[in-house]
């Protein structure tokens, strides 16, 4: 502060002559709000196309929240849900670094935020949405399929060997087991306890239904979820911010690394899942199972 003072004391204007050749986000006095894009299902899909992840995004959140002159930070979520767990850590990391930095988030919904993408949504301090928005699905699914019959039918006989008593348990190629069933629901009972947990700790008082409402896996679309608490107003993202930090507020989109170094490590943007050709001819099989996988995800809320 000395050193500017005293440059603008020799030589008036001086100063912000050279300000101006700096890059509008790095001027002082510039809002910039760092937008953060988090799209694709959560999670690993096949090994061959990942899905949204904290590795695969931790950095990218961490340079929007190092962003200078950051005001805030605005995450725009476009997902069907996903791994509970990635979600929550994806979460809590966005709670860690808001903390640390101590700037308000502020989360715009696209097409979808449900189940897992709404528990990501709750970080932040603020949700808004569009009125054909769906939100919520705070619930636990699991599924499989049951072959007994057909390898019985095509004469195919199943040879299983374990060490543990439910080591097997949920076999497709096995008739169910009640006490398996019972043991899955138990699970998913305790997953889905720790889910509202955290939509409550998130959304506090501002949750308006009841808990037979809420959280039965249940979605909405933008106005009923704003008047069930689940979001704060239906509003976009450009006017939203522009009200809040003036017509110049600078929104850069941070993306992840792209490139053949990120290819060749391994790197992909959140839920891209591209392929270069030799992985999609190697794994056409898993490729054609992931995106029936995946397609069935989105089309549960007719996406």
């Amino acid at each position: 502060m000395t050193e500017q003072m005293d440059i603008r004391g020799r030589w008036p204007g001086l100063f912000d002559r050279l300000m101006g050749f700096l890059p509008a986000r790095l001027r002082r006095g510039t809002a910039v709000v760092p937008v953060v894009r988090l799209s694709g299902v959560i999670g690993a899909v096949t090994p061959l196309r990942p899905g949204m992840s904290l590795a695969g995004i931790a950095r990218t959140l961490e340079r929007a929240f190092a962003t200078r002159n950051a005001k805030a930070i605005a995450l725009v979520i476009n997902s069907p849900g996903g791994s509970p767990v990635q979600s929550r850590q994806i979460y809590l990391r966005i709670r860690q670094l808001a903390a640390e930095k101590k700037l308000p988030v502020l989360v715009f919904v696209e097409d979808v935020a449900a189940s897992g993408g709404y528990m990501i949504a709750c970080a932040g301090d603020e949700i808004f949405c569009d009125p054909s928005s769906i939100l919520g699905s705070i619930g636990v699914v699991g599924g499989t399929f049951g072959f007994q019959e057909l390898i019985k039918r095509i004469g195919v006989e199943r040879r299983l060997y374990t060490a543990g008593a439910h080591k097997a348990m949920l076999d497709p190629f096995l008739p169910e087991n009640p006490d398996d069933v019972a043991r899955v629901k138990a699970l998913q009972r305790e997953i889905h306890a720790i889910f509202i947990a955290l939509v409550k700790q998130s959304r506090g008082a501002r949750l308006k239904g009841a808990d037979d409402v809420l959280f039965t896996g249940e979605y909405w679309a933008g106005e009923t979820s704003v008047s069930l608490g689940l979001a704060d107003a239906i509003a976009d993202l450009r006017s939203t911010l522009r009200a809040r930090y003036g017509d110049k507020v600078l929104t850069p989109v941070i993306a992840p690394a792209t490139g053949l170094l990120s290819g060749l490590l391994g790197r992909k943007s959140a839920g891209a899942g591209t392929l270069t050709s030799l992985d999609g001819l190697a794994g056409l099989p898993d490729e054609v199972i992931s995106a029936l996988e995946t397609r069935a995800i989105w089309a549960k809320f007719g996406f």
